[in-house]
């Protein structure tokens, strides 16, 4: 074991059990002599067999720290790196502010599906059946539909810490300003037509499918209308009625 200012390194002579990886060690138990663990168990020198790793890391998430580090763990040794500096304090305080009661219902899954969200990471698909639950506890929130929808640590936490612009721009723009700006591009381009690839570069952030929504919304607004199919299609903003009319 060696101490450093901000990290703590654990070194264990033999690998890991057979069957356990750094990938699987928060979900699979294989104690390495099942009857010397059961001893301890009973003797109240150990608590319950799997849950070492899960305090690790659900306490650094906690705590706004990074997560415990397997990487360097080979055939021979474990090697264990627990980081001691808090990574962002406002995220520490984030759970305070969700409490105490909401926090003894989350499992370890629970916090690591928040830490992902935190830093911007995917949720893996066998994470995605807690999105739900925490949605529900106004702990996250989410934008868009199927594989575009996104989900952001909710208003409420970066109201709290003084942060509405960084949840703005996570959650994005609303609708009718997503709307407004695609048409100020095609009134913009009133003369040789906007191209669909135009419009995409005007909101990066939708996909193909939302910005076509959006379009069509414009289009029963008769706000726009489009001349031409697929690749040689260009929008154009409807004339005002007493323009078609002097024409």
């Amino acid at each position: 074991m060696r101490q450093f200012r901000g990290k703590l390194e654990i070194q264990s002579p033999g690998g890991f059990v057979p069957g356990i990886t750094p990938e699987n060690i928060l979900w699979k138990q294989a104690p390495r002599n099942r009857r010397i663990a059961e001893v301890f168990a009973k003797c109240g020198l150990v608590e319950r067999s799997g849950q070492g790793a899960r305090l690790m890391f659900e306490r650094s998430i906690r705590e706004g720290k990074s997560r415990p580090d397997f990487s360097r763990t080979d055939d021979h040794e474990v090697f264990l790196t627990l980081h001691g500096e808090v990574q962002d304090e406002r995220f520490l305080q984030f759970f305070q502010k969700v409490g105490q009661e909401k926090l003894s219902t989350f499992s370890t899954r629970d916090f690591l599906v928040v830490d992902l969200i935190h830093r911007e990471q995917p949720v893996p698909p066998d994470l995605q059946t807690l999105l739900p639950k925490l949605l529900e506890l106004g702990i996250i929130e989410s934008q868009g539909r199927g594989r575009n929808r996104r989900h952001f640590l909710s208003r409420s936490f970066y109201g709290s810490l003084s942060k509405r612009g960084t949840y703005t721009r996570k959650r994005g723009l609303d609708k009718e300003t997503n709307k407004e700006l695609l048409f100020r591009h095609i009134e913009d381009s009133e003369e040789e037509g906007a191209r669909f690839e135009e419009l995409a570069q005007v909101l990066p952030a939708l996909s193909r499918g939302q910005i076509q929504r959006l379009m069509e919304e414009l289009k029963k607004e008769k706000r726009v209308h489009v001349v031409g199919k697929t690749k040689g299609a260009r929008w154009y903003p409807e004339s005002p009625p007493n323009e078609k009319t002097a024409e």
